[in-house]
């Protein structure tokens, strides 16, 4: 397993990174075979877990914290906070008075008294920046975290929260931890750029993109086309309808190239020099035996420019996957007027 430094922080992460939002209810609710696959993880060479405190309520942060024991020193631990939990309105956001609840809320489910790498989960335009990024400066001081990023800024958010750390003397985001697949390339455009020039670390996430580049006969069979995320796999849709084409392509592609499709597609996103580290959320040990296997896969400049053929750089396939680049808020029409 290759390393490299993230950002500007000295720290030395494995170019795979474990996401943990699969352990606990919302993927495998067996404790003892999700600490087996941290454990076969680590053994693997991999040293960045990355979880979240919404992760299945701080499930998911619990049994990393249980996983861990032992081995703390040896891992970049990386969690994140921002995203509800419960209907108090005030648990949640960036807020100065929640980031400190949120964060001693976590250091007690990972069971540990630091955490590496401190995310907020989503930009909350609710709470000036500045705030946030003064709380997050005093627990870097009092030892509580060591470094700070985002998750889904936009390119503007990301130059705001750079200036505003620079104007405002406060610690500044180190990492960004955007979507990225061979389907979801929009963040080619402006995210992965402005993340560079800023010298910042880039972990991404959804490299399968929920599953249609899993190698699967028929990516829209199966749990994945129920509940919140059924939208995704909608044939209805032309977006989805788009993304069915497109992965037909890349498998005749892989069947060529003697590559698995799961292979493929994470050292795709691996290959960018933007990023430092993909993340890969198995599910099953399966899953996680597999992914681990393509650690030293790498693509051919022929190859990539055939990707390129199917999915051209900086395009989403289907746009309503994600939602970096939002529509104009003037399309809320309550803005349209000054009263």
């Amino acid at each position: 397993m290759k390393h490299r430094i993230l950002g500007g922080t000295g720290l030395s992460v494995s170019e795979y990174g474990l996401g943990a939002m699969m352990f606990g209810a919302m993927g495998n609710t067996d404790h003892d075979e999700s600490i087996r696959m941290i454990h076969t993880a680590l053994d693997a060479g991999v040293n960045l877990i990355d979880t979240a405190d919404v992760y299945s309520g701080g499930e998911s942060e619990v049994i990393v914290g249980k996983a861990l024991k032992g081995r703390r020193d040896d891992v970049v631990l990386a969690t994140k906070f921002g995203l509800p939990m419960g209907e108090d309105p005030n648990r949640r956001g960036g807020s100065a008075r929640w980031i400190r609840r949120a964060v001693e809320d976590s250091l007690r489910r990972l069971d540990t008294d630091h955490i590496d790498l401190y995310q907020m989960h989503r930009p909350d335009p609710r709470t000036d920046v500045d705030e946030t990024l003064g709380a997050l400066s005093d627990l870097i001081r009092a030892g509580m975290i060591r470094a700070i990023g985002g998750s889904f800024f936009s390119p503007e958010e990301i130059v705001e929260a750079q200036w505003t750390a620079e104007r405002r003397v406060h610690h500044r985001f180190r990492t960004e931890q955007p979507p990225y697949s061979l389907l979801t390339r929009g963040v080619e455009n402006r995210v992965l750029p402005t993340a560079q020039r800023y010298g910042m670390g880039v972990l991404t996430f959804g490299p399968l993109n929920s599953g249609w580049l899993s190698g699967l006969a028929d990516p829209t069979a199966g749990h994945r086309n129920a509940g919140l995320g059924a939208k995704m796999f909608d044939l209805s849709q032309p977006g989805v309808r788009a993304k069915a084409d497109a992965v037909r392509k890349l498998n005749a592609l892989t069947a060529e190239a003697g590559l698995p499709l799961a292979h493929m597609a994470t050292a795709f996103v691996r290959a960018h020099p933007a990023v430092t580290a993909v993340l890969i959320g198995p599910r099953r040990p399966e899953h996680l035996d597999d992914l681990l296997a393509s650690a030293d896969v790498e693509l051919s400049d022929d190859l990539l420019d055939r990707i390129d053929d199917i999915v051209p750089p900086g395009v989403d396939v289907n746009p309503g996957d994600f939602y970096i680049d939002l529509p104009p808020p003037i399309t809320d029409k309550r803005l349209r007027r000054r009263w």
